[in-house]
């Protein structure tokens, strides 16, 4: 499976640096034509990034989910750029996570991506 991610600080590329998955950054000429899971952080008062919004508008066809980081301090407001992404495009949270996250974050991350793969593979051989 293909991750896509975006991280200004450095918490989500440790994040998903932990992941045994196909990976790519956000950049301003990345074009996926392939299914994909979206990683990215939280930023402002609980907005998404400039870059992920501009990556999204020309990528969002072949979004499956989205995780995202951000700072427990914010309360409701933390990891809330996944909140506005799963809104926006109809795709499920695979998880929120603080800061980096934990081991239990990423295996929870593992977890929602293959029961989502299983899923769909299980769609496309019924439309066989």
């Amino acid at each position: 499976m293909f991750i896509v991610y975006d991280s200004l600080t450095g918490n989500v590329a440790r994040f998903v640096s932990r992941l045994d998955f196909k990976k790519e950054k956000v950049s301003p000429k990345l074009e996926v034509s392939q299914p994909y899971f979206l990683v990215t952080y939280t930023t402002g008062f609980g907005e998404v990034p400039e870059s992920t919004q501009e990556f999204l508008h020309r990528n969002h066809s072949n979004l499956l989910g989205v995780a995202s980081s951000g700072n427990r301090n914010w309360g409701q407001l933390f990891g809330k750029s996944a909140d506005i992404i799963s809104l926006q495009y109809n795709v499920p949270i695979l998880c929120k996570f603080e800061l980096s996250g934990t081991y239990n974050d990423t295996e929870r991350f593992t977890q929602e991506v293959n029961k989502i793969v299983q899923f769909h593979s299980k769609v496309d051989r019924v439309k066989q």
